[in-house]
């Protein structure tokens, strides 16, 4: 007999990544869309729509339809999760798959619905949400259905989710809206700020990941960078180095770490014992920014562990959930009746 297949899909602010039950994560793609707008017709997604951004003539548009984890473009998420839920399922009507979506922490039940109406339009028979957070500790191999604290940094394009997670729930939890965009972002304005020269996301995000670091003692390295003189208005070729990215992110990094130790302070004192034990678990592609675990460790006294494949985790956890739902808190799991 044929059954419906399971998927989990990370539908991130930067990435969509989609996990399947006995395949692992078969995709990873931009979260953009390209769209014509004179005709209405979406054009490219994912890797090919991302290569339009910032290139492409007026009546094409390339879009990020997720703004800091919740849906910013309704009708173009929809289309973005068809996309990938066909790629993966296949255009089947009768045996539609069971999906697992993850939503950021702390987002409200209008926006949760969101998600799940977009997914459930986008090709789903069946739609669950989980948090961020967890999802990231089961696919990081964390136990989390037992009665012992455990605390995970998400950190991901949009939002960094921080929760302390038990018996397969979330105890405590904050969010912040830091993460891999923001720091592009952050990087644009120093470059401009103090070379006085603009230079679009894309390329901050190759500074972000070939020479960028938040630590001192962190890489020491220098790129070649290409962009448009503020003074003259005339293309321009200039060096930015790892001390530049540092200054650059030195607040948000310092921000993201004031919102770990609030997390810890709200935290039980039982629960408090077992993270000093068990240490955190950073996740998401954030966790790779070189010196943030090095830096967090410092600030914080507790041992940091940086997930393996750190940017697959929350979707892998996406797809345990699927499998493992009676091991969850019955509040941790939203579904179209637990919404109102």
């Amino acid at each position: 007999m044929f059954k419906s297949m399971d998927i989990g899909i990370d539908l991130g602010t930067a990435n969509i990544l989609v996990f399947v039950r006995g395949k692992g994560v078969v995709l990873k793609e931009p979260s953009v869309v390209a769209i014509d707008k004179t005709r209405n017709k979406v054009l490219a997604v994912g890797d090919a729509a991302r290569e339009m951004l910032g290139r492409s003539p007026g009546n094409i548009v390339a879009i990020r339809p997720l703004k800091e984890g919740v849906i910013a473009n309704y009708t173009i998420t929809q289309k973005l999760l068809a996309h990938v839920i066909e790629k993966v399922a296949g255009k089947c009507l009768f045996f539609k798959p069971r999906v697992m979506t993850c939503v950021p922490i702390g987002i409200t039940s209008v926006e949760k619905r969101a998600v799940m109406e977009a997914t459930t339009q986008g090709g789903a028979s069946k739609t669950y949400l989980i948090e961020e957070p967890l999802a990231a500790a089961l696919g990081a191999g964390i136990d989390i259905s037992v009665p012992r604290g455990n605390m995970v940094v998400d950190i991901g394009g949009g939002t960094t989710d921080i929760a302390v997670l038990s018996l397969g729930g979330i105890v405590v939890s904050s969010s912040i809206r830091v993460g891999g965009d923001h720091f592009d972002e952050c990087i644009v304005r120093y470059v401009k700020k103090v070379h006085n020269v603009l230079i679009g996301e894309r390329t901050a995000e190759e500074i972000k990941l070939n020479i960028a670091t938040v630590s001192r003692s962190g890489r020491d390295l220098s790129m070649e960078v290409r962009g448009r003189d503020m003074v003259t208005g005339l293309p321009t070729t200039f060096s930015v180095t790892s001390a530049d990215c540092r200054a650059a992110l030195e607040d948000s990094v310092a921000s993201m770490i004031a919102t770990v130790r609030s997390v810890l302070e709200k935290c039980p004192p039982e629960l408090a014992s077992d993270i000093v034990d068990n240490g955190i678990y950073m996740t998401g592609g954030g966790a790779l920014l070189d010196g943030l675990a090095e830096i967090m460790q410092a600030e914080t006294g507790i041992d940091i562990h940086v997930a393996d494949n750190p940017l697959d985790c929350v979707a892998m956890g996406t797809g345990k959930a699927l499998q493992s739902l009676d091991k969850l808190h019955p509040g941790a799991i939203y579904t179209s009746s637990n919404l109102g």
